[in-house]
């Protein structure tokens, strides 16, 4: 008697536990939104002509990247999290610490160029 009651009152507290988790989860919109606090927009490496990271600017319907390397695997895919704003905030303060670009970069990830969304603009009637 006290096993079932035990066992029905855990699935209780479970079931809750679980719908509870559910009504508080973050809408699948916002989770690039917080990954992007969470990371900078660009890499360890520079752009061999700038000297300081680079970004490609994609259109801000773009989710995912193709990051070329040689040899095996040759490509791998990760996500575009970060989007520029409206309004340019100007040229960012670099601090150092950044690799140079490789002789023979074994990956496109070194060459120094990061995507990033561009601005959502309202549409024009």
């Amino acid at each position: 008697m006290f096993k079932k009651i035990s066992l029905a009152l855990g699935a209780a507290i479970l079931g809750f536990s679980i719908g509870a988790s559910e009504s508080h989860a973050e809408p699948p919109y916002m989770r690039p939104l917080r990954r992007a606090q969470m990371s900078n927009w660009h890499g360890n490496y520079n752009h061999a002509a700038y000297g300081q990271p680079v970004s490609l600017v994609v259109p801000p319907t773009a989710n995912m990247q193709t990051n070329w390397s040689w040899g095996a695997p040759s490509a791998s895919f990760s996500r575009i999290d970060h989007q520029f704003g409206r309004n340019y905030p100007g040229p960012g303060p670099f601090s150092g610490g950044f690799r140079q670009t490789p002789q023979w970069p074994s990956s496109t990830q070194q060459l120094g160029v990061y995507h990033v969304r561009g601005p959502w603009y309202p549409t024009q009637p």
